[in-house]
């Protein structure tokens, strides 16, 4: 039963990281121009960011989608031996 938890909690990452990457690449891009020109706006701060994370779900969406549904198969056809 914890083998399907810590695969579980696996998957949560892998399929996170990408979007939780890119915004925190676009924040630091967008800060250190924010540090350099003094514009304190925060809407320039959160555009960019939403763009870049729709950007990337856009495109790795359809592998996201494709590993939840291979570890939906997994659980589902190894469910009876889980009872055990």
């Amino acid at each position: 039963m914890e083998g399907v938890a810590r695969d579980a909690l696996w998957l949560f990452v892998l399929i996170a990281a990408p979007l939780l990457l890119a915004g925190l690449a676009t924040a630091f891009v967008i800060s250190l121009f924010q540090a350099a020109t003094q514009i304190l706006e925060p809407t320039l701060s959160f555009v960019p960011k939403l763009v870049v994370m729709l950007i990337v779900l856009a495109v790795l969406g359809g592998w996201m989608g494709g590993q939840l549904v291979e570890f939906a198969r997994d659980l589902l056809t190894g469910f009876p031996g889980l009872i055990e």
